[in-house]
């Protein structure tokens, strides 16, 4: 079993993508070949041919990256390696001198752009409605593989290893008690941190359940919002779990189309749940509408 290695130096991070990589994203998406239009009125046969090509033309010609960029330039960000993998993070200390530190791990399809929103809520939560006992140090990382972290070159990175990472994040960071939150993916990699017991973590908030898939027809049923929850479940089961197992199974053979095709990567990453997919369609339409 790998061991995370000792202490290695901590390095600012600055985001500067070149112009001509944004330009030759916008030729891609523009020279997309379409597949025919479904044959039904849902998204049961997947992601839909007009919810696509909405997306695809609004990402080409109104998107500005640069907001997004300068947005996240705006924070203190850093990169370190830990067991062989170069690790992005965004690390912002509040103003409050006994604020709790709190590490947040994002999801898939996601990173740490979902979480942009609590930085300053958490961080300065005087300046939101709190009060200094609510404050948080608050650390960011991107799951390696994803946003700005460097990619795996070897078997075994699994939740369980990324937990330990993160452990000796916090280390390297001189915190000696913090707390930890997760969701989607990063829900089962702050679980872990918990069930491995790592040293300095006090508590921890998940808004996954992440054994739910495994346990979902054994799930309480006697209220009606438990039933609410164990239907969609079994929904996502039965319909919502292709991404899922695709990913897990076959990840090398889906990632020559989501590589080389930004629509073939927009639509995987649509295909999520249908909540998210319905909500994001009508966005689309009515920014087609416009």
């Amino acid at each position: 079993m790998s061991t995370v290695q000792t202490a290695i130096d901590i390095r600012p991070f600055h985001l500067d993508i070149p112009e001509e990589q944004l330009s030759e994203l916008r030729d891609r998406i523009a020279g997309t070949r379409w597949p025919t239009r479904e044959l039904v009125t849902d998204r049961s046969q997947g992601v839909q041919l007009a919810t696509t090509k909405a997306l695809a033309e609004y990402w080409e010609t109104k998107y500005d990256w640069r907001k997004a960029e300068a947005r996240l330039n705006a924070l203190p960000q850093f990169t370190t390696e830990i067991d062989g993998v170069e690790i992005h993070f965004i690390h912002v200390r509040s103003r409050h001198e006994n604020a709790l530190p709190l590490i947040m791990t994002h999801g898939w399809p996601g990173s740490v752009i979902e979480l942009l929103e609590t930085v300053g809520p958490l961080t300065d939560p005087t300046a939101h409605g709190g009060t200094a006992e609510d404050a948080f140090h608050l650390i960011l990382p991107s799951l390696p593989g994803y946003g700005y972290s460097g990619e795996p070159t070897e078997l075994g990175w699994d939740a369980s290893r990324t937990a330990r990472a993160w452990a000796e994040l916090m280390h390297r960071l001189d915190y000696t008690r913090y707390v930890a939150q997760g969701g989607d993916v990063g829900a089962l990699v702050t679980d872990l941190m918990g069930r491995q017991a790592v040293e300095g973590l006090a508590g921890y908030h998940l808004n996954l359940l992440t054994a739910v898939l495994a346990i979902g027809d054994h799930l309480p049923k006697e209220s009606e919002q438990e039933r609410a929850a164990a239907e969609a479940t079994k929904m996502f089961r039965q319909d919502g779990f292709g991404y899922f197992l695709e990913m897990a199974t076959r990840p090398q053979t889906i990632s020559y189309a989501l590589l080389d095709s930004p629509v073939a990567l927009a639509a995987w990453m649509l295909d999520h749940d249908t909540d998210s997919y319905y909500k994001i369609s009508r966005a689309t339409g009515e920014s087609r509408r416009a």
